[in-house]
């Protein structure tokens, strides 16, 4: 495919001294449907055909989906009968994460040759701060060609990637040409490209969120910004702190090298708001599934399995539950973490979104959230 560049913004517009100025060089790189991709480079009969990762059968849950696949509306976390019902070709491959991993340690490889500031988010996804250009290659432009130039070379795999001033821009923009792009934001643009996006773009607003915002009258990042920081606090509460800076393409937070993870999770966001006790419980048991796999992928161990569900009016309920030593299965796992929501039934109003994590991890070998691209959202 062509480079996909964003020909307005090739380069990065600042000096080689950004960091005296406050200012940083940040990539954000992220594989392409990574685990399907991985699947149809492995098996070249898969190749251009809708592919699912993930369990087939019974309460299998779709863990990637491949590009021909999302073409039909096949997602991470959907149940797999309502995967093959909306794509009845869809391929089901067994998750292998033992090559998932492999893979990712030669794309960090990569990420390390230019940077020691590397801050990983998942198996297929990582912040940058390329500031300081090691091998004197001229601009983080140029380093996020060469990264997924090298990438393709060696993984015969395509990345995307978004180079901007902070993460969360960077990260807004390696979406926004995917797959197998590259978006440039760079200083004194940040606010102009948030504000003219539609608002399901934002990280943590999902379609229920969306229309919740339509109703207040929002509908894209400039109408976001119109609205003052006591009134999104009244409406949206402590999130609403979280919009006003991402409105004016305000992040500070620093790309942080070796991060310790604390919790390894996963979370659902609903198309329709859910209360059913029934549906709660098979919502639960999905999350549970695909959890545990990573869980065990990562042969990590935790004392802490927590519960969180946002109801539709966006606020937040978490419940924890610690034992005395480390969760010793999937059953005990699950037990749990249905012992902690029939606590709260009935819950109180319909929730869009649920979310289970084990944390107080011994050895922790985790990796940080995913968003909701195609893969599963890991917290």
């Amino acid at each position: 495919m062509a480079d996909g560049t964003n020909s307005a913004m090739d380069d990065d517009g600042a000096p080689d001294d950004d960091s005296e100025h406050g200012l940083r060089k940040i990539i954000h790189v992220d594989m392409d449907a990574f685990f399907a991709s991985v699947e149809q480079r492995d098996n070249p009969d898969l190749r251009g055909k809708p592919v699912a990762v993930g369990g087939s059968s019974g309460r299998g849950v779709v863990a990637a989906a491949s590009y021909e696949a999302r073409k039909f509306g096949v997602r991470s976390a959907m149940p797999s009968v309502t995967a093959k019902r909306k794509c009845p070709d869809l391929i089901f491959c067994k998750s292998r994460f033992d090559v998932y991993r492999e893979v990712s340690e030669q794309i960090r490889a990569i990420f390390h040759h230019h940077t020691p500031h590397v801050e990983p988010l998942s198996l297929d996804e990582a912040f940058l701060d390329v500031t300081e250009d090691i091998h004197g290659i001229g601009s983080a432009t140029a380093i996020a060609q060469v990264i997924r130039k090298q990438i393709r070379e060696e993984t015969q795999l395509t990345a995307s990637a978004g180079v901007s001033y902070n993460k969360f821009l960077a990260k807004l923009a390696s979406d926004q040409n995917k797959p197998d792009g590259l978006c440039v934001i760079r200083p004194g643009e940040g606010a102009a490209f948030v504000q003219s996006l539609p608002i399901r773009r934002f990280h943590g607003i999902g379609p229920k969120g969306a229309e919740k915002m339509a109703k207040l009258g929002i509908e894209t990042g400039a109408d976001l910004a119109a609205m003052d920081a006591a009134w999104l606090r009244a409406n949206f509460g402590s999130f609403g702190e979280y919009l006003f800076r991402a409105a004016r393409g305000i992040d500070l937070r620093p790309v942080r090298a070796n991060r310790i993870r604390k919790s390894i999770g996963g979370e659902r966001t609903f198309s329709e708001d859910i209360s059913s006790g029934s549906m709660l419980r098979e919502t639960l048991d999905n999350i549970v599934d695909i959890v545990w796999e990573r869980i065990a992928a990562k042969d990590a161990k935790g004392r802490t399995v927590t519960l969180k569900v946002k109801f539709n009016d966006f606020q937040l309920m978490t419940r924890a539950r610690s034992l005395d030593r480390a969760v010793t299965d999937k059953a005990e796992f699950s037990a749990i973490a249905h012992e902690i929501l029939a606590g709260e039934l009935p819950l109180a109003m319909p929730i869009r979104l649920m979310g289970l994590t084990l944390s107080n991890l011994e050895g922790d070998k985790t990796e940080e959230p995913r968003r909701d691209d195609g893969q599963l959202s890991l917290l």
